[in-house]
């Protein structure tokens, strides 16, 4: 059974991790199992400074309020007896208990006109297969330390699709990425419409540096929603020009909406999502408008070297592991047992 070592970025100040007290209720060998948390300002920074310390064979990267189910790490090791696997991931899920507004963002974000294959990160998509980084999400991760740390860790001069850059990487040089519904965490969404709507561009610019430092073949299919904006924008003159043909692909787009509507409450419908679905189908088109925005954004944006950017400091806190839910529950003092100060990164 191959040692894991859990990684969680956190802010400097934060003192409630969801993510901690929950990694520490995973149904694992306690000798085999390793909680750090690293503190700093620069996700990227951070999990590098934590892979670069940790113990563990198999790193699994989780965001600070992931609640990972207790049998993913028994369930994930299965897919790395295969050598050739690289990186194991599976969807994060919006809790039952989550209020509405939230429950509508994860309808957004599991329909496949909205974000396509990248449902899979958000909804339970097919059976186990070999996939690609469009399917997999750094906050429900299972990755080989020694591959990672071959490949110098994460791109530290992107932020967000890190991870997605690294990913591209593995597959160059045949590492094979895994997919797995049932490796499930829970995450609640963005909290709030504006929390949401600056994700979507934040996702969007993201995008675009990755691809300006790491081009792949499937990123053409990011600039779809980018390409949509542009029609709409021009779609007065084209209309001068070519007539009513100019609002074909407006027609077009209309059906395919409204047959993710069909879908969406022939899969979801419950008299009591009736509205969550409604809300979910009038978000799509502002998701594609503020994912193309995004992407726009990211052609334009100044990409540093990690030389270039300021100094990070990270540090990195080990957490002791409890043998029962209540030492789960402890407070900061008594859950780390020691810390580990990095220098600035520059």
């Amino acid at each position: 059974m191959p040692s894991v070592t859990v990684v969680i970025a956190a802010r400097p100040e934060q003192i409630e991790i969801k993510a901690v007290t929950e990694s520490r209720l995973l149904d694992y060998p306690a000798d085999k199992l390793e909680i750090m948390v690293a503190r700093g300002k620069q996700p990227s920074v951070q999990r590098n400074a934590a892979l670069k310390a940790a113990r563990g064979e198999l790193i699994y990267f989780l965001d600070d309020d992931s609640v990972p189910q207790p049998g993913n790490l028994r369930r994930v090791i299965f897919h790395f007896t295969d050598a050739r696997v690289k990186m194991v991931g599976g969807p994060n899920l919006c809790p039952r208990d989550a209020p509405a507004r939230e429950k509508v963002f994860a309808l957004v974000l599991a329909s496949w006109l909205a974000v396509g294959p990248s449902r899979a990160r958000y909804f339970p998509v097919g059976k186990v297969r070999e996939t690609s980084e469009k399917e997999l999400i750094l906050c429900n991760l299972v990755a080989r330390r020694e591959a990672m740390l071959e490949l110098g860790g994460f791109n530290e001069a992107l932020y967000p699709n890190e991870e997605n850059a690294l990913m591209d990487e593995l597959q160059k040089r045949r590492g094979k990425l895994i997919y797995d519904p049932q490796f499930i965490v829970n995450r609640r969404p963005r909290h709030t419409l504006k929390a949401f709507a600056k994700m979507l561009l934040t996702y969007g610019r993201g995008r675009t540096e990755q691809v300006r430092l790491h081009p792949t073949f499937r990123s053409a299919l990011n600039f779809i929603p980018l390409s949509f904006c542009c029609y709409l924008a021009f779609l007065l003159p084209l209309w001068m020009v070519l007539g009513k043909v100019a609002f074909l692909p407006l027609i077009a787009y209309a059906l395919v909406l409204t047959l993710q509507a069909c879908d969406l409450f022939r899969t979801a419908f419950r008299t009591e999502l009736i509205l969550h679905i409604i809300g979910a189908i009038l978000l799509i088109v502002p998701t594609h408008v503020l994912y193309g925005f995004g992407t726009l954004r990211g052609l334009f944006t100044k990409l540093r070297s990690p030389q270039e950017r300021p100094a990070t400091d990270v540090v990195l806190e080990r957490i002791e592991l409890g043998s029962s839910a209540a030492a789960a529950k402890g407070t900061r003092e008594q859950a780390y047992e020691s810390k580990i100060h990095t220098p600035p990164t520059r």
